[in-house]
């Protein structure tokens, strides 16, 4: 999902940063965005409570450094616990099925993924589906700064979807008419805001579970049911002209999210490593973290202390107690 800045995007790996990362039993990536750290939090506060184990945090958005990481397994990022498939295949097959530095937990929860419109935008505009946007004129109508194309968010740096989304725009024929927005979440997410409360068009790419499904009345763009023939997706860390290789005119396949770890974390905290293959947690928690975070704006930490509080006895499995 973005560009990869791999010198200076993970910036908890130099200096004090990389320090105090690898004093800690155990280190988890925050991505940053809601969902992703609702779940890191979970594991967090079950893997102190149940084990009493020290988890540190580091601060990144570039997925592919998370997996190089987690290859290196040097303490410098052992669970990653948002791995979407398919999305993040490239990687797994790499570092899973390839080199086994990376194992993938079996377990998962199932999650949708697309382009969402303000409802509005559907039954003021009659927007209804992705070819709808290949005209410039229905374009227009997300223009906010008057350039004469719409914007629309790819996603956010980083992200694998992003460059799945910037070759959907390609080959669904609307990229010609707006500016492809590869911003963080939260910028995209205050243009939304602005959007529904002035009751506007807005698009972007959108994930669920998240936040903004139980906080704004959002329509997903109809796409066509995915094809693999027409689903063939290149990641720039896998071959430089993935852009020219790539083809996506289809919707995804089913999308279900993933924790990964790195293999060593077996060996060094085996406990941890049998805890996460038993993980399940359901979409709609998630949904309902995020939202406590983003829009009541609490700490992640104490939501995810709360819900480990309120699932005890499923907690107590996962440990196998």
């Amino acid at each position: 999902m973005k560009s990869y800045m791999l010198a200076t995007t993970f910036l908890a790996f130099t200096g004090a940063g990389c320090a105090s990362a690898f004093a800690a039993d155990v280190t988890m990536p925050d991505p940053n965005y809601a969902t992703a750290t609702a779940v890191m939090n979970v594991i967090k506060a079950a893997a102190e409570q149940e084990l009493g184990l020290e988890v540190s945090t580091v601060t990144t958005t570039a997925v592919p450094v998370i997996w190089e990481a987690m290859d290196r397994n040097k303490g410098e990022v052992d669970i990653w616990p948002d791995v979407w498939l398919p999305n993040q295949n490239g990687l797994v097959d790499k570092y899973v099925k390839g080199s086994k530095t990376v194992k993938l937990a079996a377990n998962g929860y199932e999650a949708v993924q697309g382009y969402c419109v303000t409802k509005n935008t559907v039954t003021d505009h009659n927007i209804k589906s992705v070819y709808d946007l290949a005209n410039p004129e229905n374009a227009k109508l997300f223009d906010t700064n008057g350039d004469g194309k719409g914007e629309i968010w790819m996603g956010a740096s980083g992200w694998q979807s992003t460059n799945i989304e910037k070759v959907k725009a390609r080959d669904y024929g609307f990229a010609e008419f707006f500016d492809l927005q590869v911003i963080d979440e939260a910028v995209a997410n205050a243009a939304l805001d602005k959007a529904a409360k002035e009751k506007k068009p807005w698009i972007g790419y959108c994930y669920g579970p998240h936040q903004n499904f139980a906080r704004y009345d959002l329509a997903m763009l109809e796409e066509p049911k995915n094809d693999p023939a027409k689903f063939v997706v290149v990641q720039p860390n896998d071959d430089p002209d993935w852009y020219n290789k790539s083809k996506v005119a289809s919707g995804y396949a089913t999308t279900t999210v993933h924790i990964a770890y790195a293999a060593s974390l077996a060996e060094r905290q085996p406990d941890l490593a049998a805890a996460l293959e038993k993980i399940s947690l359901k979409p709609e928690d998630v949904s309902k973290m995020a939202f406590e975070i983003i829009v009541n704006k609490k700490p992640a930490a104490d939501v995810a202390k709360e819900w480990v509080k309120a699932n005890q006895q499923d907690v107590s499995k996962w440990f196998g107690h």
